[in-house]
C-alpha cells in the first residue's frame, strides 16, 4: 500500500503523544520516521513505531530526555543520554557538537546511552547545513547481530558510518551506511513481506548463506514485534574483512573509548553510542581553493563512463534525493505486515486510525 507521507507524520505523531511524549518530541519522532522512508531508508522508517513504543513501555527508552555532560574539554565533549529517545538526544548532542566546531574550528562529541539514534545521515545533514564536515560512528551496547568475517557467531551490531561534506551551493555528500550487508530494520521490512534482501546477507549456524530473514528473529508471534535476537543465525558484515574491521572500529570508538558498552560480554544495558566528529570548512579551508578542488573533482568523479549505455554514477545522497522526490509525490510505499504493526500499536494506546 502507499501513505501519504503527511497523514502517515500526524498519525506516528499521535501515537506517541498517546504512550506518553511531549508533544513537541512526538513530532519530532514521527519527522524522522517518516522522512526516513521518504528517502528510501525504510529499515529506520515507521517500521520502527511499535518496536518504540514497547521500549517506552519497557523502561529501556524514556520520554523527553535531556543530556547530561560527562567531561567538557572545550573542543571536545562526552555526553551522556540516559536512555532518552534519539530523535531528541541525538540532535542535541549534534548542536553541541556544531556549536563547538564553529568556536574551536574542530570538535569531537561523545554520545553516550543514547536511544535508537534512527539514520544517522540526518545528523552529517545537519552539519553540512552549517557548513561543516563531519563523521559519525555509532554502535548498540547489548546488540549482538553481526558476525565477524569468518565466523557463523554474532558479536558485533549493525554499527552505521554517515560521513557528509557540504559542497557550496550544491546539495551536500552525505555518506550513510551500516556496516552489515544490510541493516537489521532491512530484514525486518522483508520478514513483513517488503523489499527482499540479498540472498548472502546472513548466515547460518552450519556456515551457509542465506536472504531468509526468519534466520535472524526465529519462530514469530503475531502481535509482537518480531525479536531479531531470537535467532540462530547472524547477519553479514559488509566487504567480507573490511567491512568487518570497520564494524569492530566502531565497537571500540562508539562504544569502548567514550564509555558508552560494547555488544558484549557480559550483557550490557542497551543503548547507541556515537563518536562524532565536526570540522568548521569556513575555518578548516577559508579560501575558496578547498571547495573548488572539491567540485572540480566530484565533476570528474561522476563524469566516469558507466557500465552500461543507460547507467549512471551517483553521489553519495543523490539515491536518496530522488526516491524522496517521488514518494512525496506518489506515496510512501509500506507492507501490509507494518501497516498493521502501526495500527495494532495505535489501537493499544487508544489512538483512532484516520482515513490515510
Amino acid at each position: 500500500m502507499r501513505v501519504h507521507a503527511g497523514p502517515l507524520r500526524l498519525l506516528v505523531a499521535e501515537i506517541f503523544r498517546a504512550a506518553g511524549c511531549s508533544g513537541d518530541e512526538a513530532n519530532r519522532i514521527a519527522l524522522d520516521l517518516v522522512l526516513a522512508n521518504l528517502v528510501g531508508h525504510d529499515s529506520h522508517g515507521v517500521v520502527r513505531t511499535q518496536r518504540y513504543v514497547e521500549a517506552l513501555r519497557a523502561g529501556t527508552v524514556v520520554a523527553d530526555g535531556s543530556l547530561e555532560t560527562v567531561v567538557d574539554g572545550g573542543a571536545f565533549v562526552v555526553v551522556d543520554g540516559n536512555h532518552g529517545f534519539g530523535q531528541t538526544i541525538g540532535p542535541l548532542a549534534c548542536r553541541l557538537g556544531i556549536e563547538r566546531a564553529s568556536t574551536h574550528g574542530v570538535s569531537v562529541v561523545g554520545l553516550r546511552r543514547s536511544g535508537h539514534l534512527g539514520r544517522i545521515g540526518r545528523y552529517a545533514e545537519m552539519a553540512a547545513a552549517a557548513n561543516q564536515v563531519s563523521l559519525h560512528f555509532v554502535n548498540v551496547a547489548s546488540s549482538t547481530l553481526v558476525a565477524p568475517f569468518g565466523a557463523v557467531e554474532r558479536r558485533m551490531g549493525t554499527n552505521p558510518v554517515s560521513i557528509g561534506m557540504p559542497m557550496g551551493d550544491r546539495e551536500p555528500l552525505i555518506l550513510d551506511f551500516a556496516t552489515s550487508v544490510v541493516a537489521e530494520g532491512k530484514a525486518l521490512v522483508a520478514l513483513n513481506g517488503g523489499k527482499p534482501i540479498p540472498a548472502d546477507a546472513l548466515v547460518t549456524p552450519e556456515g551457509m548463506l542465506t536472504g531468509d530473514p526468519a534466520v535472524l528473529y526465529g519462530p514469530t508471534v503475531p502481535g509482537r514485534v518480531p525479536n531479531p535476537h531470537n535467532g540462530e543465525g547472524a547477519l553479514r558484515a559488509m566487504g567480507d574483512h573490511k567491512g568487518s574491521g570497520l564494524a569492530l572500529m566502531c565497537e571500540l570508538l562508539a562504544g569502548a573509548l567514550i564509555g558508552s558498552d560494547t555488544a558484549g560480554p557480559p550483557p550490557k544495558e542497551h543503548g547507541n553510542g556515537m563518536l562524532s566528529i565536526y570540522l568548521d570548512v569556513a575555518q578548516v579551508a577559508p579560501d575558496d581553493r578547498a571547495m573548488v578542488d572539491a567540485m572540480t573533482y566530484v565533476d570528474w568523479f561522476v563524469n566516469a563512463r558507466p557500465t552500461s549505455a543507460d547507467g549512471e554514477v551517483l553521489l553519495p545522497g543523490e539515491p536518496e534525493r530522488r526516491r524522496r522526490a517521488e514518494r512525496e509525490q506518489n506515496g510512501i510505499e509500506l507492507p501490509d505486515a507494518s501497516w498493521r504493526s502501526i495500527v495494532e500499536t495505535a489501537e493499544s494506546v487508544g489512538v483512532a486510525i484516520p482515513p490515510v
